[in-house]
This record gives structure tokens, sequence and C-alpha cells, in this order.
């Protein structure tokens, strides 16, 4: 199957092959190029979403194409080919208005994803086009992610506030890790999601920038404010051009926002999809930092899948403050013991400094699952 998402692609794939046979285009805006695409034989494509003038559109269904039209009305792009941006999502943000935080692109699609919920009688097309959405988003990380094959998730709670030390400790993680070329990847929320975010941004900078941007960040710690979003912004232009990594939040969590310093959102509507696929695209291990139920929750899961071989890679789990999940969260304990003699207890650990995390995901690549 040949996947185009630009009318350059399509044109570069005539040419190579002279057939549309097994393509799906998808999202692509026809507008510009009307003449030259109905002069095509579309037998064995199939058109996903986009822009597809009238005449076009019935050119296309006779000569054999598969073509599901673009909803209108909706606030999201069912079909939509790549991954979310913080500006595509915060459009219609006015800085320093409180007000408009209800009025971007983001918040509106929660509002529809919250009414769809709460509703008596849903439409079953428009929950249909949310699943659609999240398949979408599923086949853009999977593209994003052939070229980033060392992934680290940081897991970690969102009631962390930027003014704790804690906060500090994973942004360095965040740094750290994206400077031992790992890609760093967390729920995309605020806390200590946004400091791992953070850390990786920040990678591109002197190892000074840390501390003046979490200095400048923690003024404002209420991420229900403008003045909070505003302080992010405000970072990203003291120190541009961050380095990659990649947020997974959700909808179902739409009050939050989605924090300011992943270049890459991969936003869902399911949250039981997200969560299950933020772990298991975590090749090369995930790292959790305290955090509260979702946080033990992410932990359990990630044993599950360790623990019966689930993908083809057993990756390490390491706990950042050690006392913390020996003493106030006692998973230790009960994980060691679930572990066993079991291949995935050698990749294991528990530590207090972000160096000693990245030390020990160093000395424990993933091992292939039995």
């Amino acid at each position: 199957m040949f996947e185009l998402h630009t009318l350059d692609e399509l044109e570069a794939h005539c040419a190579a092959h002279g057939s549309l046979d097994g393509v799906v285009l998808q999202g692509i805006d026809f507008c510009d190029d009307l003449d030259r695409s109905c002069l095509l034989s579309w037998q064995g494509a199939t058109v996903l979403g986009g822009v597809v003038p009238a005449r076009l559109q019935s050119h296309m269904l006779d000569t054999g194409a598969v073509v599901f039209p673009t909803p209108h009305g909706l606030p999201f792009r069912p079909y939509r080919p790549r991954l979310y941006t913080l500006d595509e999502l915060m459009e219609g943000y006015r800085s320093g208005d409180n007000d408009s935080l209800s009025q971007t692109v983001d918040f509106r699609i929660y509002e529809f994803a919250q009414a769809l919920k709460t509703s008596e009688a849903p439409s079953v097309l428009d929950a249909l086009y949310q699943r659609i959405h999240d398949h979408a988003i599923d086949d853009a990380v999977s593209d994003f992610l052939a070229d980033h094959p060392r992934v680290v998730a940081v897991m970690g709670g969102h009631a962390l506030h930027r003014d704790e030390a804690t906060y500090r400790d994973v942004v360095e993680l965040g740094r750290q890790l994206a400077l031992s070329d790992y890609l760093v990847t967390t729920g995309g929320g605020p806390g200590a999601m946004e400091a791992a975010n953070l850390g990786a941004w920040l990678s591109t900078h002197d190892a000074s920038a840390l501390d003046d941007a979490v200095a400048m960040l923690a003024t404002d710690t209420d991420y229900r404010t403008a003045a909070y979003l505003d302080r992010g912004y405000e970072v990203r232009t003291a120190y541009p051009n961050g380095a990659e990594s990649l947020a997974i939040p959700t909808w179902f969590y739409g009050h939050e926002p989605t924090n300011q310093f992943a270049t890459h959102v991969a936003k869902y509507f399911s949250n039981s999809i997200r969560e299950d696929g933020l772990l298991a695209l975590a090749n090369h291990g995930v790292v959790f930092t305290p955090g509260s139920a979702g946080t033990v929750q992410e932990v359990f899961q990630d044993a599950t899948q360790n623990h019966y071989g689930t993908f083809e890679l057993t990756s390490p789990m390491v706990f950042l403050d050690a006392d913390f999940w020996t003493t106030k969260l006692p998973v230790k304990s009960l994980l060691t013991r679930l572990a066993g003699e079991r291949a995935y207890a050698d990749l294991i650990a528990f530590v207090d400094t972000p160096a000693e995390v990245i030390a020990f995901l160093s000395s424990h690549p993933p091992v292939l699952s039995v």
C-alpha cells in the first residue's frame, strides 16, 4: 500500500508506477490541480477526506476509486495526514486573555467530545469520525517514529508545579535523554509531562538555559490561566528551535492544556488507545516520575506488557525518586515480586537522579521478548 499526502507525491507516484492501484490519498486539497487529476484513472485508489471538487469526485468514482468525503461541521479533520502542532491547537488564543482559552481549536474539539459523551442520543457518525481520527493519528505516529528509532517515555503527575524541585529534576531528565539521542515522549499534559518535553526542547541550548527557563515558568503555576500559557510562550521565544519530542495527550482530559514544548502532538479522543499506545511505543524504556493514581496505573500497564512479552521488545522500567516509589507509593515490593525471575526483572531500577536514569538506560538496552 502506498500512502500519499500531497499532490507532488501523487505526481511522483504516477510517474514511477503508472497506476493508482493500492494507493491511499489522505487529506489532499485537489482544488489547484483539477484538470490534471481528471485525466487519471483512479482504479484501485482510496481517497480519505481532503478537498475534492464535485466533478473530480464523480470522475474518481466512475474510474474505480473508493472516496470517503470530508464531513462538514466538525471542529477537527478525521482524515488528517500528520500530527498536530502547538500553533494549530492553540489557534484562537490571545495572549493574556483568559476568555480566549475557550476559543482555541483545542478546546472546541474538547467541547465536541464532551457533548458527544454526555448526549442521550449521540450521533453514530460523530462517534465514527472520532474513531477514524484516532486511526489517522496512529498512522501519523507510525510515520513520525520511522525516523526516531530510540523512544523513551516519561510518565508522571499533572499536578507537579513549575516551582517544585522535582519539576526541575524532570526538566534535566528530559534534556539528558535528548542529548543521549532518545526521543522524549510524554502524555502531553502539564506537570511532569511538560517538564520532560521542556527539557528535550532546551537540549539545543546551553545548560544555563535550564535554570533560566524554569525560573521564567515558575512565576505562574496554574495551568487554567492565560498567564501560565504566556510564560511558556516567553520561554519558547527566548529559547527557540528546540529539539524534537513527542506528546500524546487526549481530549478525555481536555480541560488540561496541551503542553507547549513538544514539537509534535498526537492527540486522541480515546484515552485507553492513547495510554496503551504511549507505553507500547517506548521501545527503549519508560521513566516513572512521582505521580498519583494515573501514573500507578501506567506502571502496571507497562509491567503487564513486559510480563507477557506483548511486543517484540521488553524495555526498561526506571523509577525516579526511589524513596517515593518505595515508601510513599510502594510499588517496588509488588513489582519486583511480580517480575520474579522473568527477563524484565533485570530491567527495573529505582534511582534518585537523572544521571542515574541515563546510566541505567544506556547499560540496559531493550531485549527480545520470549
